[in-house]
């Protein structure tokens, strides 16, 4: 009799846990890890099978997802999931494996570099070992081969290049007709990342012409040319990939436009935040209702609407916190917003906003 009573009170206690959460699975996701950390299910886990070091500051992490996992396109990114010192971390980077190895053997690579300073690129480095288990989202992205087959020309820098491995690998194995060429610019040739799988590629596609420039073995640097360009048959007739550091993306958008190539015409794709529009101060902040939460504050100044419901202690879902990956956009329902990138202003009705640029201006109603 007390086993029967002792247990009719767990499955009450379970109960009242479940209908006080709005997500039952940030209930259950502790009790599974602890038996099985693939049985999660508030995001995907992949576990770690091998990691090689690159070069001295890049290393390619070879991950097996759970088989729920949406797959993805060459190109594409995802946002990671980690936990550090007891607080989950998530961080954004571009897949560097064809979906070609997804779809045969369940494995995806992430070939990511250390910044100097960064919390998650050196805990990845310095703490993940082969074993582990991390959590992915599904990969997102418009940085994609282009459909119709015109010629192609990569620029890429340093680790700009990950996203554009997945590209060539796929292009080589769909035998897309080219021609392909990339022009990789890296500090010096120790620096290259991909080095095997670029070289590889370059002995058996013979559509691919691969340029590999070291800035910073000279006497002075030596950065994109115009010469660079003009060596480039038919380069206003391509389909042109832009991946890597500002600085680069935006010489090479400079030289390309004066050889007569539009500015909208030019695929990029990066993770350093853009800089943010000037706003004028006294035009923005105000009462946020988060309708869902039933909880109202109120901000000042530039906060944004991620910052203000983590503030009020909420815990919105969100990613990259730079307005690139869409994974904490809501629906705000009523007032207007700023948004912190462009400037631009939305409209007074319901519409979806991505809470980490999005500063309100007066009265604010979200579906959160």
């Amino acid at each position: 009799m007390l086993a029967k009573i002792t247990q009719s009170k767990t499955l009450h206690w379970l109960g009242r846990q479940l209908l006080n959460r709005e997500d039952p699975r940030a209930f259950f996701d502790p009790l599974t890890t602890a038996i099985n950390p693939m049985w999660v299910q508030q995001y995907t886990p992949a576990r770690v099978e091998r990691i090689t070091a690159e070069t001295q500051d890049t290393k390619t992490f070879e991950l097996r997802p759970a088989n729920r996992w949406g797959g993805f396109k060459a190109g594409q990114h995802l946002n990671v999931n980690v936990e550090i010192n007891g607080t989950r971390r998530t961080r954004t980077f571009s897949l560097s494996s064809s979906p070609a190895l997804w779809e045969s053997q369940g494995l995806i690579t992430l070939t990511i570099k250390r910044l100097p300073g960064g919390l998650v690129t050196n805990w990845l480095h310095d703490d993940l070992k082969a074993g582990d288990v991390i959590g992915l989202t599904e990969a997102f992205g418009d940085f994609l081969i282009p459909e119709e087959k015109k010629p192609v020309l990569f620029i890429a820098g340093g680790s700009g290049i990950t996203p554009i491995l997945s590209q060539l690998d796929t292009m080589a194995l769909e035998h897309y007709p080219g021609p392909v060429t990339l022009l990789y610019y890296v500090r010096t040739q120790s620096d290259v990342i991909g080095e095997e799988k670029l070289s590889a590629l370059r002995s058996r596609y013979p559509a691919f012409s691969l340029n590999i420039i070291t800035t910073h073995e000279g006497s002075a640097p030596r950065y994109l040319k115009g010469e660079d360009l003009d060596s480039i048959p038919g380069l206003t007739g391509c389909e042109i990939f832009l991946c890597g550091p500002k600085g680069l993306m935006d010489l090479a958008t400079e030289q390309l436009c004066q050889r007569g190539i539009n500015e909208d015409e030019l695929h990029s794709t990066f993770f350093a935040p853009p800089a943010p529009a000037k706003l004028a101060t006294n035009d923005i902040g105000g009462e946020v209702t988060f309708s869902t939460s039933n909880l109202t504050v109120d901000s000042k100044g530039d906060a944004n609407l991620l910052e203000i419901a983590e503030a009020a202690g909420l815990s919105p879902q969100h990613g990259c916190r730079m307005g690139i990956c869409h994974q904490c956009s809501c629906t705000k329902t009523s007032g207007t917003v700023v948004n912190r990138l462009t400037g631009q202003v939305s409209g007074p009705g319901s519409e979806s906003v991505q809470l980490c640029i999005s500063i309100p201006q007066g009265p604010v109603a979200l579906e959160a």
